[in-house]
């Protein structure tokens, strides 16, 4: 499996084909994150495979359609159960993250531990994806975002909201060059010539020279 993309959550339901035997075989259900619904069947029958007496030879895919989220447009917390065979060993790992959808946060998952731990996708299995309350997260990189509402955001919020939008501010944002030269106390020759320093400027700048740009032989 290549997790491109941004994954999908479908619900496939199979059975074994029916016999002599058993006319009427039960049907199994399964929750499945694939980036379309050719490998959302081929996932299905290998997790099936594992777990029952059943393979694609002697079983049916009944149903298999997408799931979509409830509240698309709220922020959630996700807890999610894996599972992923690493160069070592097999091992169980338990991660959270803060997403819209159930299968955004599947999707970072994935991203998370092809980077963190160059994990494959396809040796990555989600055993459990569930909506956590934000009393029960346990890392810091989600829990740093449940701030209330007297903590430092809040308080930006209420300086923020003091302030009146529709006053004009005193002092123009952008002076005159009259107003330049009246603060540094520069006056303009009759003559139209380059204006001239007077008053303290004067007698502060009177031993600089300005630095020499080309010499004249």
């Amino acid at each position: 499996m290549k997790a491109s993309g941004t994954l999908r959550e479908y619900k496939v339901v199979g059975r074994c084909l029916p016999t002599p035997k058993c006319r009427t075989p039960p049907l199994y259900r399964m929750r499945i994150f694939a980036p379309n619904h050719v490998v959302a069947k081929s996932r299905f029958w290998y997790f099936v495979s594992q777990l029952k007496k059943m393979k694609k030879s002697s079983g049916e895919i009944v149903y298999c359609g997408q799931v979509f989220e409830k509240s698309p447009l709220r922020v959630k917390n996700f807890g999610i159960w894996l599972r992923y065979d690493s160069r070592s060993g097999t091992h169980n790992m338990y991660r959270e993250y803060r997403d819209l959808t159930t299968a955004g946060a599947v999707t970072q998952c994935y991203r998370d531990m092809g980077a963190r731990h160059r994990a494959q996708a396809h040796s990555i299995q989600i055993m459990k994806v569930e909506e956590i309350a934000a009393s029960k997260c346990r890392r810091p990189a989600v829990k740093q975002f449940h701030v209330s509402a007297q903590g430092p955001a809040g308080q930006a919020q209420e300086r923020g909201a003091s302030l009146d939008r529709g006053a004009v501010p005193a002092t123009p944002l952008s002076p005159s060059l009259g107003s330049c030269r009246e603060a540094l106390g520069l006056t303009q020759e009759p003559s139209g010539g380059l204006p001239h320093l007077s008053g303290p400027w004067k007698t502060r700048l009177r031993g600089f020279h300005p630095p020499l740009t080309h010499l004249s032989l």
